[in-house]
């Protein structure tokens, strides 16, 4: 059993949200919006979507996209959203500009727009993420999948979306750490193609099990 002198450490996370004076009403407000809020409210709406819905599989897959769908009953508008993939691209820059040109094309065909009541307005929010230690570390690979299999969903999070996204960490902090700590470059591998869109926490969490029991059935433990 390969055992490294630095360890996992695993941690979870809360969300401080935080209201902007950033709406929209309807769909060209939506487009101007877009491109002038703050990166971490375009990361909270998209990103984000995977820590408020870690329970359950959404239809939409970020918040821009359910709300064209379901307020403004704009379905075409609300799947063109929903098929943008967060974690395909490298910064949040490259993400904006890809909202704002589905909006922009979609309004370009629109003729007169329906403005909302303010109640059913998009209300842009942008979060602090704090971390929570949870007491828990592995320093075998056997150690970590055993934590990793009772650890609060919010630690797959923070260790698989937000380093990739906020925090620039490619492939994640659980593929670093197998590959730099534990020198498992092939599961390491594995694990920074996971890819979370569209899915669970928890799915996501049943794909790193998956991973790391078929090396550990490998290595005959």
């Amino acid at each position: 059993m390969r055992a490294t002198t630095h360890p996992f450490v695993f941690t979870g996370c809360v969300e401080l949200r935080e209201a902007l004076d950033v709406h929209a009403l309807d769909e060209r407000e939506l487009l101007d919006r877009l491109r002038e809020a703050p990166a971490d409210s375009i990361f909270f709406h998209t990103h984000g979507y995977f820590l408020r819905h870690r329970p359950f599989t959404t239809a939409w897959g970020n918040d821009f996209a359910r709300w064209a769908a379901v307020e403004l009953h704009d379905p075409v508008l609300g799947e063109r959203l929903a098929v943008v993939d967060p974690f395909a691209f490298p910064a949040l820059d490259g993400l904006r500009e890809e909202l704002v040109t589905i909006v922009d094309r979609h309004v370009r065909d629109l003729g007169a727009v329906v403005r909302l009541p303010w109640g059913r307005g998009f209300h842009f929010q942008q979060s602090h993420v704090v971390e929570v230690p949870l007491g828990v570390q592995a320093t075998t690979l056997r150690e970590f999948r055993d934590a990793l299999s009772t650890v609060d969903a919010s630690a797959i999070y923070l260790h698989m979306v937000d380093a990739r996204a906020r925090r620039g960490r490619g492939a994640g902090d659980f593929a670093e750490w197998l590959r730099a700590a534990l020198g498992r470059p092939a599961l390491a591998e594995q694990v920074g193609r996971i890819d979370a869109y569209l899915t669970t926490l928890e799915r996501v969490r049943g794909r790193l099990l998956d991973l790391v029991d078929a090396v550990l059935e490998e290595d005959g433990e």
